[in-house]
């Protein structure tokens, strides 16, 4: 079995557990006690590595989800560990996660598109700001403003509004739209470096450098995926035949502010001989509120027995948040990890309520 070290000090296992055959009993008796041995492993891994309790194990092995907040380095970055048994197959869960219509009936999702090659303004039709957002960008100022935004994205805002008319709504809906475009293109075609610099808040915060840093936390993936690793941070010098690429924005509530976002988000298929290893790693390009950079890693670990499909879900969240540092921020961020804990609970029992539905 193989290891992928994300995070701090988390390891998520690529890879699947072995397949039973039907090739004579013994055949099957030894690989289900192989089988066995891994899952196993598995537990260890939870034990040791994740510091869940056999309650917990036996609740996802039942096909209840369970999440645990990990421990982070600095009290800005915030990592999220979560996993569920779900009767059904890697090569389902890659068809859901491809799946914009499923994901809009996952929990939080107000609203989600995916871009068309090349992207469009008309991309974005559906997708408004809310009013709180409008009113705050009407005072909205470098160093002083509820929004994440570049300085030059205030100024538009600031200089090609008519506040007092009364499409002052629609001109905010329609720059906030161009500037999300414009950010996108600019970002395939310059990367990471493209990604701007927030300066909302007194402290400017360097996106690039920020999901720079949140990658830097997973010592091991150059080891294990480093085609993986070379395609997040080096996008869109880094080619990989192995690798899909989409890019969406979507409209979500974490139970704060609703947030506008705009992702990317990978498909990694290995090319291992014995057979093949899945990541889909969903990066962060720009949020309107709290995440300065985000990064979420899925991988499924394949448990067929007795020739009943099966997998182990396992998803890590890492993000890079404002607002989360001194005392009140300590406050603050006792609330978002908390709600970003039972939001990937829920949405992990969602997804295996959508996977395991019979098929029409």
């Amino acid at each position: 079995m193989r290891y992928l070290r994300i995070g701090v000090s988390t390891l998520l296992m690529i890879g699947s557990l072995p397949e039973v055959t039907s090739s004579g009993a013994a055949r099957v008796s030894g690989s289900i006690h192989v089988a066995d041995e891994k899952r196993d492993e598995l537990s260890e891994f939870f034990k040791k590595y994740i510091g869940l309790s056999s309650d917990q194990i036996r609740a996802i092995r039942s096909g209840q989800s369970v999440a645990k907040i990990l421990d982070s380095p600095t009290a800005d970055e915030v990592f999220v560990f979560g996993a569920v048994y779900v009767r059904s197959t890697p090569e389902e869960y890659l068809k859901l996660a491809s799946d914009i219509e499923a994901l809009k009936k996952l929990p939080n999702y107000l609203a989600i598109r995916k871009f068309s090659d090349p992207p469009q303004l008309s991309d974005f039709d559906g997708l408004s700001l809310e009013e709180e957002d409008f009113k705050d960008l009407q005072k909205c100022r470098e160093g002083k403003c509820e929004i994440q935004l570049p300085t030059d994205a205030m100024e538009e805002f600031r200089t090609k509004v008519n506040w007092s008319a009364p499409g002052a709504r629609d001109q905010v809906n329609r720059i906030a739209k161009e500037l999300m475009l414009e950010a996108l293109k600019k970002y395939k075609d310059g990367g990471n470096a493209e990604l701007g610099v927030y300066r909302d808040k007194n402290n400017p915060a360097a996106v690039e450098q920020a999901f720079e840093s949140l990658v830097s936390r997973s010592k091991a993936l150059p080891v294990y995926l480093p085609g993986l690793q070379s395609y997040l941070l080096k996008y869109p010098e880094a080619k990989s035949e192995h690798i899909e690429s989409d890019f969406y924005w979507e409209k979500v509530n974490f139970g704060l502010k609703p947030t506008i976002r705009l992702l990317q988000a990978v498909l990694y298929r290995g090319a291992d001989s014995n057979g093949p290893d899945y990541a889909v790693a969903v990066k962060q390009l720009y949020a309107s509120h709290y995440f300065h950079t985000a990064l979420d890693l899925t991988v499924c670990v394949r448990d067929d027995q007795e020739n009943q499909q099966g997998m182990f879900l396992i998803t890590l969240k890492g993000s890079q948040q404002a607002g989360l540092t001194g005392f009140k921020g300590s406050i603050v961020r006792k609330v978002a990890v908390d709600k970003t804990r039972s939001s990937l609970e829920r949405a992990l029992a969602a997804t295996k309520v959508a996977l395991e539905r019979p098929k029409k």
